[in-house]
């Protein structure tokens, strides 16, 4: 009987182990299974920056679209109007104000950056490390520390609720902190394809690198 009782222990300890390594691997899960499953998606954003000594220096809202893979469209509306565009390899940069339009390749402006993580195909353990990091703002959140050296932020925390995307924030090498928040998602449907199109402005100068 006794021995009966140490190998129940033993088998529920192990259990509880598994389960353990399981909750700890399942928001891990869940952000490879949005990127894989996410083809298309809509959303109205937040986007807060952080200078080094944690004051708010700008608060921006607009419109997200996404379409994988290698398009997305960032339309600020508020407080200053801008596009960032991505379609066939190129992104394009338009600030309203200026009246001026920056056009980059997209391996060379974006690298392994947040854009590029949500539109294109990368494999996660190549380029980053993941850790959970818990609950906040009511989404479970993973940090991807990368690990190239070479690129211009430190970490990237993407937030997830329900399967979807609910937030991300990205720290770079200066101490700044980008974070964005989304809501009103749509996933999966049919997006216009004029919305990844960027046609230039009469009057706009355009410098393309």
């Amino acid at each position: 009987m006794l021995k009966m009782i140490n190998s129940l222990s033993v088998f529920l300890l192990l259990m509880v182990i598994v389960n353990v390594a399981d909750a700890k691997q399942e928001p891990i899960k869940q952000l490879k299974y949005f990127l894989k499953n996410t083809k298309t998606l809509e959303a109205t954003f937040k986007q807060v920056t952080v200078d080094e000594n944690g004051q708010i220096t700008q608060t921006s809202h607009g419109d997200f679209f996404l379409s994988r893979p290698g398009k997305f469209r960032w339309s600020y509306k508020k407080p200053f109007e801008q596009e960032i565009v991505s379609n066939q390899g190129k992104v394009w940069f338009y600030d309203v104000d200026l009246e001026q339009v920056t056009v980059k390749k997209l391996d060379d402006s974006m690298g392994s950056t947040p854009a590029l993580l949500l539109s294109g195909d990368i494999a996660l353990e190549e380029n980053f490390i993941l850790q959970q990091q818990g609950v906040d703002e009511e989404l479970q959140w993973i940090k991807l520390s990368p690990k190239n050296e070479e690129t211009g932020y430190n970490y990237i925390l993407i937030g997830l609720a329900d399967d979807s995307i609910g937030g991300m924030e990205l720290s770079d090498n200066f101490g700044q902190l980008t974070r964005i928040f989304f809501s009103n998602i749509k996933r999966n449907m049919q997006l216009d394809k004029s919305i990844f199109e960027f046609k230039t402005p009469e009057g706009v100068d355009v410098f393309e690198n």
